[in-house]
C-alpha cells in the first residue's frame, strides 16, 4: 500500500474514535521566531489535526524570547488540563537548549516522545515501524542497518528494531568505508537519517529484496526536494521524497495526541 493512503485509512479509524469521546483532544504547538520551514511544518500539523477531530492550538514566541520565557509558556501549558499533548516546534534559536525544552514537557503530555521516561514512542521511528508492520515486513531475525545515530530518529530507531527482534547496526560518521558496504550490502532493512542528499546510492551493492526507509530531507540546487537515497535504487521497496516518511511521522504525532488524551 502506498504511504499516502496508508495515512488516509488510519486517519479515517481516528475520525471514528475521536467521534465518541467526551471531547476533542488538544495539541499544543508552540513556535519561537518565523522560520519559513517551521511554518510549513505546522501547519501540515495543523491540518492533519483537523484531519481526525483534534484541536491544534498555537502559540507564537518572538525571535527575541528567552529560554526561561519558553520554559514558563510550557509549565503552564503542563498544568493546563484542557491541554492533553505539547510540543515545541524545532529548531529554535541560539541562546535555547533543546535539552531544556525536552526536560521541561512534562512527560504525560511528551508527544513528540522525546523524553527517556516518555510513555509515547519517538513519532518518526513509530511511524516508520507501524508502516512496515502492515506492510507486511517480517523483522525477526532479519538484518537491519540504521544510517545515522541522533537522539530524534536514528538511536530511538535502533531500539525498536531491537525490540522486534532484529540484527541492528548502526552506521554513522566515524564508520569506515570497508565495513559500510559490508553491512549495506548485507542488510534485509535499510533507515537512513543522515541529512545528506543520496548519501545511499547505486554505488552500493544491495540485496534486491532489501528495503528502504528515507528518512532525509534536503533542498537541491533545483530548489526541490530530495532523499538521502538516490530515487529508484534496484531494491525490493523504497519510501519516496517526498510524500513518504514526513506523512508517517505526522501520523504518530497525532496518534500519540490521541493516547494521550484517553490515559487522562
Amino acid at each position: 500500500m502506498e504511504i499516502k493512503e496508508y495515512v488516509i485509512k488510519r486517519k479515517e479509524g481516528m475520525i471514528q474514535e475521536i467521534s465518541t469521546l467526551d471531547r476533542p483532544p488538544v495539541l499544543s504547538i508552540i513556535s519561537v521566531g518565523h522560520n519559513p520551514a517551521s511554518e510549513s511544518y505546522m501547519k501540515g500539523k495543523c491540518k492533519d489535526s483537523a484531519d481526525v477531530g483534534i484541536t491544534a492550538i498555537r502559540t507564537g514566541l518572538d525571535e527575541s524570547a528567552t529560554e526561561e520565557e519558553l520554559l514558563d509558556v510550557i509549565r503552564k501549558q503542563n498544568a493546563d488540563d484542557s491541554i492533553d499533548g505539547i510540543i515545541v516546534q524545532l529548531p529554535v534559536p541560539a541562546g535555547i537548549r533543546e535539552s531544556s525544552i525536552i526536560e521541561t514537557i512534562c512527560k504525560e503530555k511528551d508527544v513528540d516522545g522525546f523524553r527517556k521516561d516518555s510513555p509515547f514512542v519517538s513519532c518518526t521511528p513509530k511511524g516508520i515501524v507501524d508502516y512496515l508492520e502492515r506492510e507486511g515486513f517480517n523483522f525477526s531475525g532479519k538484518n537491519a542497518v540504521v544510517m545515522g545515530r541522533s537522539n530524534i530518529v536514528g538511536r530511538p530507531m535502533a531500539k525498536l528494531l531491537l525490540d522486534r527482534s532484529c540484527n541492528v547496526t548502526v552506521i554513522h560518521s566515524k564508520t569506515c568505508e570497508e565495513d559500510k558496504k559490508l553491512f549495506l550490502a548485507n542488510a534485509d532493512l535499510i533507515v537512513v537519517a543522515i541529512g545528506k542528499e543520496a548519501i545511499l546510492n547505486s554505488s552500493y551493492k544491495l540485496k534486491e529484496t532489501a528495503w528502504i526507509v528515507d528518512v532525509g530531507i534536503n533542498r537541491g540546487e533545483d530548489g526541490k526536494l530530495h532523499g538521502d537515497v538516490e530515487p529508484n535504487l534496484p531494491v525490493a521497496k523504497q519510501t519516496p521524497v517526498p510524500g513518504g516518511v514526513g506523512l508517517l511521522t505526522r501520523l504518530a504525532l497525532i496518534e500519540n495526541v490521541l493516547e494521550a488524551s484517553k490515559n487522562k
